[in-house]
């Protein structure tokens, strides 16, 4: 089911860091196709049913002919995009270091990877000002204006100065942190008040609602706050700013559907077949220190050691998927995780086995449904996750029903998938290893029952039902659709 507004003067405006398209330069020809992902999928039909709008970035250099490009494909996708061009050097400050140096790291808890810069911060609000402008000059009071993520948190701030009577929402995608991290952050109360400058605020798990309260309960003073089952009112003088949780989700058909074409079958098997007729553990993520994937290879290690029955009959296909590689953090990532899957090969191969097949690529929508379905289990165990959204997507892949799902407890899916899934703690190596033991020896009618239970729990709170949740409880468009005869 869609949201409709239903009315000619009142839109649905997306904000986000970059806009739903790749613009890309071949051969000194430019050329722009819709983007993908999560984001995107749940997204764009609203937008298009609405005849709506998206702002952001284009993520490409000035240089290129932005408008042109988004002319050229605003009547195939059904909305207008409007873009807020950005220099290299505002890229740099403002994404590449205030939104990935200081907010990243210290909203995944990893407060030893944060680096604080004022001058970054500076870059960071003059930006979300420019969004916030934006935003004024391309919307009327009528519009609702969904934010997304951490890049943008002081948009709705600067929004408010501006036009002061456009009502906005915000959602963020990664954790919040708590009290005493946040406190860490030299500008925090500005990014409090920020927040505050919403109607209303979502965040993905009831632990992430809970830290932003207590910041704003410790930070803020003379808020009144009444703490709800769904929500929590947050009053400060005449205003209320409506915080809520709502997990977001995968498309599950479009994943489930996919697995079962005839081309990623053939590919499942291959992979399969090509790697030997023993069990496969996926491990598939981003280059990211977030992601917990040195404590994978450790826990594999142990795992072969305290069990020796594994040895020949597993293998760990890990899948890094590159990113930020100019980063010296990253650098220095890709070279532990080079020399930790060196050192454990070599430690435990035997001829026609090979205990980690590390992959360093990017892989196209055939090869990774087919890495779903061919894996038996699935190592998903990063340190802190706003969501991860890999671990449903397994889960809606895996139509043959066999298959095991390991699950850091620090993602945010492990509120909802802790009931099917093994979850353990990355930074326990040896309970890992338990774990990936215990998914090795699982009998086949407890991983069907497992996972009939996980695919059950993610087809019902699939993408849409996250967009429903949303949107309902944002109390200026909840009121408009009462008006204007709901959803249709």
């Amino acid at each position: 089911m869609i949201q409709t507004l239903h009315s000619d003067n009142r839109r649905l405006v997306i904000v986000s860091n970059r806009l739903p398209v790749t613009i890309q330069k071949d051969d000194d020809e430019w050329s722009i196709r819709a983007g993908a992902g999560g984001l995107v999928t749940a997204l764009a039909p609203v937008v298009q049913k609405n005849k709506g709008l998206w702002i952001g970035w284009p993520g490409c250099t000035e240089d290129a002919p932005v408008e042109h490009l988004l002319d050229s494909l605003e009547q195939e996708q059904g909305y207008r995009m409007v873009s807020v061009p950005l220099s290299e050097d505002e890229v740099e400050q403002y994404y590449r270091g205030f939104s990935n140096e200081t907010l990243w790291p210290l909203f995944h808890d990893l407060l030893g990877n944060t680096r604080f810069s004022r001058q970054t911060w500076q870059v960071y609000r003059s930006v979300n000002a420019r969004f916030a402008e934006t935003i004024c000059c391309e919307t009327q009071e009528e519009d609702f204006v969904w934010i997304h993520d951490y890049q943008l948190l002081l948009t709705g701030h600067y929004l408010r100065q501006k036009c002061p009577k456009q009502r906005a929402a915000f959602f963020l995608h990664i954790p919040f942190p708590s009290l005493d991290l946040f406190r860490r952050l030299p500008w925090k109360q500005d990014l409090l008040q920020g927040l505050l400058a919403y109607d209303l605020v979502g965040f993905q798990t009831l632990r992430d609602r809970r830290n932003f309260v207590q910041c704003v309960r410790e930070l803020v003073p003379g808020v009144h706050i009444d703490i709800r089952r769904r929500v929590t009112r947050l009053t400060l003088g005449e205003r209320t700013v409506v915080v809520g949780h709502f997990p977001i989700s995968i498309d599950f058909d479009e994943f489930n559907e996919g697995a079962r074409a005839q081309e990623v079958a053939e590919a499942a098997w291959y992979l399969h077949e090509n790697l030997g007729k023993r069990q496969l553990m996926l491990g598939i993520d981003r280059l990211d220190y977030t992601k917990g994937i040195p404590e994978r290879f450790l826990a594999f290690e142990r795992a072969l050691e305290k069990y020796p029955d594994l040895q020949r009959q597993i293998s760990l296909l890990q899948v890094v998927v590159p990113s930020r590689t100019l980063v010296p953090d990253y650098q220095n990532l890709k070279e532990v995780l080079d020399g930790l899957a060196g050192r454990i090969n070599a430690r435990f191969s035997h001829q026609g086995w090979v205990p980690i097949h590390y992959v360093f690529r990017s892989l196209d929508r055939v090869q990774l449904l087919a890495h779903y379905r061919s894996c038996e289990i699935a190592l998903i165990s990063p340190l802190r996750d706003g969501m991860n959204l890999v671990a449903k997507e397994y889960c809606a892949s895996s139509v043959d029903g066999n298959s095991v799902l390991i699950l850091s407890e620090f993602a945010g899916a492990a509120d909802q998938l802790g009931s099917g899934a093994l979850l353990v703690n990355p930074y326990d190596i040896e309970a890992t290893a338990d774990a990936i033991y215990r998914a090795f020896t699982m009998p086949l009618e407890k991983r069907q029952r497992r996972m009939k239970l996980l695919r059950h729990q993610i087809r019902r709170t699939d993408v849409h039902r996250w967009v429903e949740w949303f949107m309902g409880s944002w109390p200026a468009l909840k009121r408009s659709l009462s008006t204007d005869a709901g959803l249709v």
